[in-house]
């Protein structure tokens, strides 16, 4: 992973690397969204599992991360005869998309901000000015 911003911008990015950049997804993250984008329906946690070939244990965590990112729903169906289970499936696309330019907007504004403190610390004063005498 890169380790500034230079690195970034001179690395080949495809858009499923936003997921990482954005959000600190990893690799097995961008297989089970790959995984609930492609499914024609919501899954459970088994499904998604056996699809990516993990335990259960871990396909839960990583749908718990792109819960947590905004990136997945979750969805309680209930038995008739009492009980439930949850199903899931992913966030349409333009939702994400407008997250990730809201997250874009919100970090331009702070570096721009950071820039303008920098600019104010370490500017030299104007060397053609004439210092105050004191008399």
């Amino acid at each position: 992973m890169p380790e500034s911003m230079s690195e970034y911008l001179h690395q080949d990015m495809q858009c499923e690397g936003l997921l990482e950049c954005f959000h600190g997804l990893k690799e097995l993250d961008r297989s089970v969204f790959g995984v609930l984008v492609s499914a024609d329906e919501p899954l459970t946690v088994d499904e998604v599992a056996e699809r990516v070939d993990r335990e259960r244990t871990t396909a839960y965590r990583s749908i718990q991360r792109l819960r947590d990112a905004g990136f997945v729903d979750r969805e309680q169906v209930n038995y008739d005869s009492g009980g439930y289970y949850h199903v899931f499936q992913p966030v349409g696309a333009d939702e994400i998309a407008d997250d990730m330019q809201r997250l874009l907007n919100d970090w331009y504004a702070k570096m721009g901000q950071l820039i303008h403190e920098f600019r104010d610390k370490y500017d030299e004063p104007d060397r053609t000015q004439t210092p105050p005498t004191t008399e």
